[in-house]
């Protein structure tokens, strides 16, 4: 069951991807010679607009397949035909589409079990009470971020294991700023002395689509400063979960929550595919060769220069890149089954 519902959210993200590229592609003008579901060889077809819709036979992915997108072409629907900004649209398109993805599913989220407010309970002998902190003080800034939902607190917390956080808080209308030097637990965790129960609060309209921005930027905070910290060398490539560690992940979650009934395990998905979506919309921004945002750059060069680079040499870069790409994917995959048998 885990692998049946990783790569039905895994198609699913995809083809939403694929969507963003297709949708803005014909908007302008761009010749898209294949939109395809699955990968490997068609089940189904269909011809229409000068488009070839397939159904293939592996039930992952998709593709959106576009004349002169990997190769020179003259034609007038070229990719390259058109100007920068509206290949820019192309490209940027797909990620965009992730976190619009991902931003409809924290409606339909919020909308259910409604959101988790920063506002906390004190836990005495902790730093928190002792600078003056009380039950049902409200957070609303740590090191001066905004925080809309109380996981960023959770996440400031798991990412800063020690350190010294400023808190601002608010009070009947006031706010407070204390500095807050966290304490270790008995497990060795380190705690400011705050903490919130499992309770949602479910809103009115307005503030579910307001949580559900604050659901999806906490995602986004989560991606990139996770990003960040590898890159410093903070986290170790062990930490890394490449397919095989996010089948497992959505296996494990799929059984501790369907003793819960199968609402509860829709939800958990929903989750997952939150996760997993503004992932792969932020990895493909990045400006690595072979994705989208390294795509990106060689546009915006040529929007600055005023003239593209030499197909050849970005083709060259993003076969370079590819390749790199599929070394670090390699390594992440036996580091994935190696976990698995630790």
């Amino acid at each position: 069951m885990s692998i049946i519902l990783a790569l039905l959210i895994f198609s699913v993200i995809v083809v939403v991807h694929e969507l963003g590229h297709f949708l803005l592609a014909k908007h302008n003008g761009i010749t898209v010679t294949e939109f395809s579901v699955g990968m490997g060889p068609r089940l189904l077809s269909h011809e229409w607009g000068g488009t070839r819709y397939s159904l293939k036979i592996l039930p992952f992915g998709g593709s959106c397949m576009m004349v002169g997108e990997e190769e020179e072409s003259e034609e007038e629907g070229a990719f390259g035909s058109k100007s920068v900004w509206a290949r820019i649209s192309v490209i940027v398109a797909g990620p965009l589409f992730n976190f619009l993805l991902a931003f409809v599913l924290s409606v339909i989220i919020v909308g259910n079990i409604g959101y988790d407010d920063t506002v906390v309970d004190v836990t005495s002998g902790y730093p928190a009470a002792e600078a003056g902190m009380q039950n049902g003080d409200e957070i609303v800034r740590m090191n001066g971020s905004r925080t809309y939902v109380y996981r960023e607190v959770s996440l400031f917390n798991s990412l800063y294991q020690g350190q010294t956080a400023e808190v601002t808080y608010r009070r009947d209308g006031a706010e407070y700023t204390v500095q807050l030097v966290p304490v270790k637990d008995d497990s060795g965790y380190y705690r400011y002395g705050f903490e919130k129960t499992n309770i949602r609060t479910k809103g009115t309209v307005l503030q579910t689509v307001g949580y559900s921005f604050a659901e999806l930027r906490y995602w986004l905070k989560a991606t990139l400063q996770s990003l960040l910290k590898l890159v410093q060398g903070q986290v170790s490539i062990n930490d890394v979960s490449g397919p095989v560690g996010i089948v497992d992940t959505i296996g494990n979650t799929y059984e501790e929550s369907r003793s819960d009934g199968w609402y509860y395990v829709m939800l958990n998905m929903m989750i997952m595919s939150i996760l997993l979506s503004v992932n792969l919309g932020v990895m493909n921004l990045l400006p690595i060769p072979a994705l989208d945002g390294g795509r990106l750059v060689f546009l915006l060069i040529e929007a600055v220069r005023g003239r593209a680079l030499p197909q050849e040499k970005e083709s060259m870069v993003h076969f370079v890149g590819f390749v790199l790409l599929m070394g670090l994917m390699a390594v992440v995959l036996l580091n994935d089954i190696r976990h698995l048998f630790l």
